[in-house]
Order: structure tokens, then C-alpha cells, then sequence
């Protein structure tokens, strides 16, 4: 008679943790990263910055957390839980750059997003300026991909972007920084299409257009789009692939919020547009 017992395999759920800010009006930051973790299927965890009091209208005020609660929270999620995938928002001060990357460094964690949040859809500047070269110096060169818009891009390379045609060449100036792909968003820029262009080291571009859908729902747009990235990355994507999914994910998020009122300003997308089941990945061991 056989002794031999027959053992199932571990199972567990597509981890992304999001390193970000608060938004108490609930569209962006880690309330729209959490939403969206859980509209694609994975159990998201959180890492807060900072504390903003806000709302559709705008942004009025920022409390940062100290940066050694920030440690400890990611410390406490990594050691347990475990991350399959990283989504990076809010860094409002070189000491906040400076954890973050060291716990990039010290758990190795991969497919890490950097979405490098400088300005609010409401024009607030979320992010002190003495940062963004901590920022770069620092945290580019250990993520996976950036994802800035017109805006942030026009900031980090100190010059504008005049438009579509001008993408390529933005692209390969904010690749030239040190992050090992970009995700230059053209949402901005006017015109009928929205043009986004992935550009990596080891790649051809990858050019990204769709039809623009008019909304005044787009606050956490960015926020949503990378953690859409994060979150296709956790569950097997390669890169390309996930950004394309990810820009579906947000492009019918928006379209289902579009006739939506959600307070006087802003309001955000429809992030559970189409809930899908908690993925389960199955380990072998």
C-alpha cells in the first residue's frame, strides 16, 4: 500500500504595494491604487507618504510622514506579506526618496512603477523642488519604468514639449536620466487622439494612440494608469504588455465616469467599471 501523501499546491494572490500619498477626496493616490489593485484581481497593500487634505477642487494640505513610519510600513508588508510588484507615487522630500529607495535596494523588490508625481490634476504642486534631483539621482535607476505626463516631463528636462512629434525625442532625453524604460504620457497635448510612447533601453518604441474621450472626471488618472502598470507586472505581464493593458483598464475607467458627478470640481474615474475575481496564482514549490 502506498505511503505516499498527496500535497496541493501553495496558492497565494498577486501582490502590489503602493507607496504614495493619501487623497482624502478618494480619486488618486493610494485610495486609487487600491481601487484598481482590486478591480484587476490583486490584493494591494499600502505604504503612506503623506496625508493630504483635498477633494475634487484641489489640494489643501499636505502632512508628510515621518520617514521612519514609512520605513517601518514598508518593512512590516515586505517581511510578511511579501510584493510582487511596486507602485510608487507621492515623494514629497529627499528624506521620503531616500527609504524608498533603500528598501528597493534591501528587498531587491522588481517591476517597480515610479509615476513621479510633481503637479495635481488641479495644478497644485505636490512635490518640493529640491526632491526631483533625489529623485533622479536616486530612485531612477532601480525602477522598472517612469511614467511621467507633459507636465512632469516638461519639468524633469526643463524645457517644454511642443507636441506628438516631439514625444520621440522628450522620451529619449528622460531615458538618458537613468530609468531603464519611460512611459511618456501625451494626454496634454491637444488633439482628437491621446498619443502615449513607451520608450526602453533594450526595445523598439512602443507608440500608444487612442481616441481622446472628453470627461472632466480625470482626477487619478496617473495614479490609476501605474498602478494598472503594477499590477499586470504582478501578475506575469512583460512590460509592453502590461502598459497596453493598463491603458485599456484606464481608458474604460474614464469612459464609464464621464457622465458622472462626483463634487464641483474633478471627479474621478469609474475604477470598478468591470470587477473581476481575485486572481489566485498557484506556487510550485
Amino acid at each position: 500500500m502506498s505511503t505516499h501523501t498527496e500535497t496541493t499546491s501553495p496558492k497565494r494572490y498577486p501582490r502590489v504595494l503602493s507607496i504614495a500619498g493619501s487623497d482624502s477626496g478618494g480619486g488618486a493616490g493610494i485610495q486609487a491604487d487600491l481601487k484598481t489593485f482590486s478591480a484587476l484581481g490583486c490584493f494591494g497593500m499600502t505604504a503612506i507618504t503623506a496625508i493630504t487634505a483635498q477633494n475634487t477642487q484641489g489640494v489643501r494640505a499636505i502632512h508628510g510622514v515621518p520617514p521612519e513610519m514609512l520605513r517601518d510600513q514598508i518593512d512590516a508588508v515586505v517581511s510578511d506579506i511579501g510584493v510582487d510588484a511596486v507602485k510608487i507615487g507621492m515623494l514629497h522630500s529627499p528624506e521620503v526618496v531616500e527609504v524608498v529607495a533603500q528598501a528597493i535596494a534591501r528587498y531587491q523588490l522588481r517591476h517597480v512603477v515610479l509615476d513621479p508625481v510633481m503637479v495635481a490634476t488641479s495644478g497644485d504642486r505636490l512635490i518640493a523642488a529640491e526632491t526631483v534631483q533625489v529623485l533622479v539621482q536616486q530612485l531612477f535607476p532601480l525602477v522598472s519604468v517612469i511614467t511621467p505626463n507633459l507636465d512632469e516631463a516638461e519639468l524633469l528636462l526643463g524645457r517644454a514639449i511642443a507636441g506628438v512629434e516631439a514625444l520621440p525625442e522628450a522620451a529619449q532625453a528622460l531615458l538618458a536620466l537613468g530609468a531603464p524604460a519611460v512611459l511618456l504620457k501625451g494626454g496634454h497635448l491637444s488633439g482628437s487622439q491621446v498619443v502615449d510612447l513607451l520608450l526602453q533601453t533594450d526595445r523598439a518604441p512602443l507608440r500608444l494612440a487612442s481616441q481622446r474621450i472628453e470627461s472632466r472626471n480625470v482626477h487619478g488618472t496617473g495614479c490609476t494608469l501605474s498602478s494598472a502598470i503594477a499590477a499586470h507586472l504582478a501578475m506575469g505581464l512583460d512590460l509592453p504588455q502590461a502598459v497596453s493593458q493598463a491603458r485599456a483598464y484606464i481608458l474604460g475607467a474614464i469612459a464609464a465616469g464621464a457622465d458622472v458627478q462626483t463634487g464641483q470640481g474633478h471627479g474621478p474615474l469609474n475604477h470598478g467599471f468591470a470587477p473581476v475575481a481575485m486572481k489566485i496564482i498557484e506556487l510550485h514549490r
